[in-house]
């Protein structure tokens, strides 16, 4: 699930949940939700500036879904 890799990225940055949400551009709420697994379908725009905040790549935070979700058909 892509909130462990939020968290896991955010933290090895040295990030609080509301400096990340400043940087992002994204609300407070939001990042507490989706980190906490409450929120399972953030916007692209929402998961794009998390990414660009935390120095990933979309792809990066996708693959980690990919990864856990169900297979390709």
């Amino acid at each position: 699930m892509f909130a462990k890799k939020i968290k896991e990225l955010r933290t090895k940055k040295g990030l609080s949940q509301e400096k990340l949400a400043r940087l992002s551009n994204v609300a407070l709420n939001t990042i507490v939700k989706i980190e906490s697994g409450e929120s399972r379908h953030p916007t692209i725009q929402t998961m794009a500036g998390i990414a660009k905040a935390l120095g990933a790549s979309l792809d990066d935070l996708v693959k980690e879904i990919s990864k856990n979700g169900p297979a390709s058909k």
